[in-house]
């Protein structure tokens, strides 16, 4: 029977999530993970995350901030050894990304 070795991905995963809802978008007052502006977490066997995220917009005034936010947040984790975040805009983000929660709190809904 092989034992298994490295860490639970899925339980880091949910603190890298959690870590995610305390950085918001400077303009809303909604976080980052709630507006859809994150697509997609990794993480793998070394504890190395990867995050792809987008922004509301190519000319966002925090572009530069954010990323740099998001990775030195998740890097903070104790049990990731390091973090990357990648941003795209493909897709676009759009209002329907978001979560009902953060279209409610926007009056949205």
């Amino acid at each position: 029977m092989e034992q298994e070795t490295g860490i639970d991905t899925q339980e880091l995963g949910e603190k890298i999530v959690r870590v995610l809802k305390t950085i918001y978008d400077p303009e809303i007052p909604v976080d980052i993970y709630e507006l859809g502006l994150i697509y997609d977490v990794f993480v793998n066997e070394e504890r190395e995350v990867k995050i792809l995220m987008t922004l509301t917009s190519p000319n966002c005034p925090v572009a530069e901030s954010l990323p740099v936010e998001v990775e030195e947040k998740v890097k903070s984790l104790d049990l990731v050894s390091d973090a990357e975040v990648e941003i795209t805009f493909d897709p676009p983000w759009t209002q329907e990304l978001m979560s009902e929660e953060a279209k409610l709190e926007l009056g949205l809904l």
